[in-house]
């Protein structure tokens, strides 16, 4: 193939693709970025928006197509979904517990993936999760009811609490300032989740807000806890790239 030829197909499988799939009724709506630097069976990486946010947001905010360009990297619109800020449900979310909705949002991952998957070969021992606020807690819900599906997460201002979540890698951002979803609960949270990983008690790497724990059998964990709010840390595409490319 001619570079000429080949620079333009890198172009072409760069450029987002915007899908439409009908869940119980419904049409649902996902954009997908196919890798930018081709490979066989490439990574798959989720990201979710939080509430009151869009896939295009998402797109601008995490930027894991630009983090991870090996990986397809796949952006989920929600749906008008109750928030703590929202109690009419006007905005766009995410189902937060299971049963929720009907599961609407579990039927419409579940619909995406099989299709993804089947599309672009995606290697299926290497499938990420990561979200901020309501996304960051449907980063939770997959992790507790799809668990075998994925190989690390990398939620952000939100806490779990879910019951019976496994062990996995996992990257959590967090404000300790944060007016919204409160930091002492995201803490908690992944100080559970971290025995759970039979992660060392003390930090084997530290470098800024960045904490990062060795775990049991390869299920690390890390942290960031800043002095912010509820924002989505800027460097957080990045430092979840590389952990995800860790695992």
């Amino acid at each position: 193939m001619a570079l000429s030829a080949f620079v333009a197909l890198l172009a072409v499988q760069s450029q987002p693709k915007v899908e439409t799939i009908r869940i119980g009724g419904v049409e649902r709506t996902y954009i997908v970025y196919a890798p930018s630097r081709p490979t066989p069976h490439p990574r798959l990486v989720f990201g979710f928006h939080g509430h009151g946010g869009n896939m295009r947001q998402a797109a601008r905010s995490f930027h894991m197509q630009s983090e991870m360009p090996e990986a397809v990297v796949v952006y989920m619109q929600g749906l008008p979904t109750k928030g703590l800020n929202d109690p009419d449900g006007t905005r766009n979310g995410w189902q937060q517990n299971s049963g929720q909705y009907e599961d609407r949002d579990l039927k419409f991952f579940d619909a995406v993936f099989e299709k993804v998957v089947g599309e672009y070969g995606v290697d299926k021992t290497k499938v990420y999760s990561m979200g901020h606020s309501n996304g960051g807690r449907f980063s939770y819900l997959l992790w507790k009811e799809r668990p075998k599906l994925f190989t690390a997460f990398g939620p952000s201002g939100s806490p779990s609490f879910l019951e019976g979540l496994p062990a996995r890698p996992f990257i959590h951002f967090a404000g300790e300032k944060d007016p919204l979803v409160p930091f002492l609960g995201q803490r908690l949270s992944c100080q559970r989740q971290m025995k759970i990983n039979g992660c060392e008690t003390a930090p084997s790497y530290t470098k800024g807000y960045l904490k990062f724990y060795k775990g049991k059998d390869g299920n690390d964990a890390a942290t960031y806890f800043h002095p912010g709010g509820h924002e989505y840390p800027k460097d957080a595409p990045r430092l979840i790239a590389e952990f995800f490319l860790a695992h």
